[in-house]
């Protein structure tokens, strides 16, 4: 089982295995405390469309398709969550921005459950 959650969300051993899937740091929070297994900023939107989405809602479909572009030419990268699943359950997708349905974390988990 593969979810994600708000990195500023209370953690929970429910979480099981926590992988951070920003590019950035989130602000606020000590590295310390944050409770991640493993920071896979590869796996983030790059720079140049993170930077253009902004969280524009009016560009939310074109987003999903120019980072679902992205995924699938960071196949490699996407596996390697495929492949953690085997060895952790569940798998926690922790991400920062505050739009719980508008942002990366979604659109990954989506195209995770496509492979």
């Amino acid at each position: 089982m593969i979810k994600t959650k708000r990195i500023y969300e209370k953690y929970s051993s429910e979480d099981g295995y926590r992988i951070l899937i920003d590019r950035l740091w989130p602000r606020g929070i000590l590295k310390n405390n944050a409770r991640v297994n493993l920071w896979l900023k590869e796996i983030a939107p790059t720079d140049q469309l993170r930077k253009w989405f902004s969280h524009d809602l009016k560009k939310w479909n074109a987003f999903k398709k120019k980072y679902i572009k992205e995924l699938n030419e960071n196949k490699c990268t996407v596996y390697k969550i495929k492949n953690l699943k085997k060895e952790h359950n569940p798998i926690t997708l922790v991400y920062a921005a505050k739009d719980e349905q508008h942002n990366n974390a979604v659109v990954l988990l989506e195209f995770l459950d496509t492979l």
